[in-house]
């Protein structure tokens, strides 16, 4: 009992050792580092500013000038005058919206294009035309379709999110271990089980690398879009404020898009590690 006790108190004093060591590692990596890079940034703004006051707001002013925003960010006063929240969440629900349509058509395409060569010398060189376009070049057509700027905006995300997640997955399950396959055919597995089993697994990782990739795409693309089409998002509110040269306004709206893109992206990779129990393969 007592060479327990002290096998345990050696492990504690152990543990606090080791502790006491990565701390300051962990606290520079996670904290200080970061936020030296956000103050560089702001450094950087702040001179820029002072150089061209008359247009630029420095950021103590543009903080000023937000706090309605911040403070109210989902107040109603209007049919087009609404908080900060709301239009991120019309951007949020067409970019989502796009995006798991564009997963529904790209994740099967692309098992179709990794297991059948057939259908690779088909469909590859259609990718890889329409894969370069810009997915603004879309937006005429889509509204030549539809008539409307919502179903057009939904349109082009869809367009936008095909090609990562059709490639990925086609990468994937062509990089299956043919000995894997080779192993199925002699236990004479059938081929939905081979699929299900064997080859969805091992692609799972390549499959959410493209979803992030489209996603990220996706809602890079929702801004132009909201910017050409108008109506109620983030990406107009971004034209609007500018058109009526207040930087300010569009300064925040930055820093929205881009903190909600990375906590986006951090879903999909924490999904990611979920559903394949092992880490995410980039940051």
């Amino acid at each position: 009992m007592i060479f327990q006790l002290n096998l345990a108190a050696i492990a504690a004093i152990a543990g606090q050792a080791a502790w006491k060591k990565t701390k300051p590692v962990i606290l520079r990596d996670v904290f200080i580092l970061p936020v030296l890079g956000f103050l560089g940034i702001i450094v950087l703004w702040w001179i820029v500013a002072l150089a061209n006051h008359e247009l630029m707001p420095t950021p103590p002013e543009a903080l000023i000038a937000n706090l309605d925003y911040i403070l109210n960010p989902f107040y109603q006063r209007g049919p087009g005058n609404l908080g900060i929240s709301w239009l991120l969440i019309a951007s949020l629900r067409r970019v989502l919206l796009g995006f798991l349509l564009g997963a529904v058509v790209a994740i099967p395409l692309g098992f179709l294009i990794g297991m059948s060569r057939p259908a690779m010398l088909a469909l590859n060189p259609i990718i890889q035309i329409f894969k370069p376009v810009s997915p603004l070049a879309w937006l005429p057509i889509a509204l030549a379709i539809f008539n409307l700027a919502e179903p057009s905006a939904i349109f082009v995300i869809f367009i936008t999110s095909l090609w990562p997640t059709i490639i990925n997955t086609a990468l994937g399950v062509s990089s299956v271990p043919q000995d894997y396959l080779d192993v199925a055919r002699v236990l004479e597995m059938p081929r939905w089980r081979r699929i299900t089993k064997i080859i969805w697994p091992a692609s799972l990782p390549y499959i959410f690398t493209g979803l992030r990739i489209s996603l990220g795409i996706a809602w890079l693309v929702i801004v132009a879009v909201e910017m050409l089409t108008g109506g109620v998002g983030i990406g107009f509110f971004v034209w609007d404020e500018w058109s009526r040269l207040n930087l300010s306004s569009v300064f925040l709206a930055v820093f929205i898009i881009g903190l909600t893109g990375l906590i986006l992206d951090y879903a999909v990779g924490k999904i990611q590690e979920l559903v394949t129990h092992r880490p995410k393969t980039f940051n």
